[in-house]
């Protein structure tokens, strides 16, 4: 899999200069979210076909990884989540390892599983749930 389309940088700051740092330095490892480790999805952006890169929380468990739509417990998903729905086939970087990945929205068990695991690695995930009515969406990403 490749993702094809022009590369449209983040119109948010933050992750914008977190992309470019670890393009600059070649790892996830120059970055991070509150003292915590992220990884970095690159995806077709869901309306555009755009390169899209965004870095997220890592979330791994036994060489399976996870993405916490959150987006700060806003009442709105992230723009990302729309792209994983739409293009599930993704890059996924972390440290200096790249590999292919699919994405899958979890069901209500799978999800049930995966959440302390989420929560254990970037716990305001816990408190982002509880300010939304949305259940935050979870997905797995696994090696394809």
């Amino acid at each position: 899999m490749t993702v094809t389309g022009d590369y449209a940088p983040s119109p948010t700051g933050w992750v914008r200069r977190q992309v470019e740092k670890i393009e600059q330095t070649g790892t996830t490892d120059s970055v991070d979210i509150m003292g915590r480790p992220v990884v970095l999805l690159t995806m077709r952006g869901a309306k555009t076909g755009a390169t899209r890169k965004v870095p997220v929380m890592r979330v791994e468990h036994d060489g399976v990884y996870a993405a916490v739509a959150s987006r700060g417990g806003s009442p709105e998903h992230p723009q990302w989540y729309h792209n994983l729905r739409a293009h599930p086939e993704v890059h996924l970087q972390d440290g200096t390892a790249t590999f292919r990945v699919r994405a899958r929205e979890l069901d209500p068990d799978e999800r049930a599983e995966w959440w302390p695991r989420c929560v254990a690695a970037y716990p305001p995930y816990a408190e982002y749930q509880g300010k939304t009515d949305r259940v935050i969406p979870v997905f797995v990403l696994e090696r394809s």
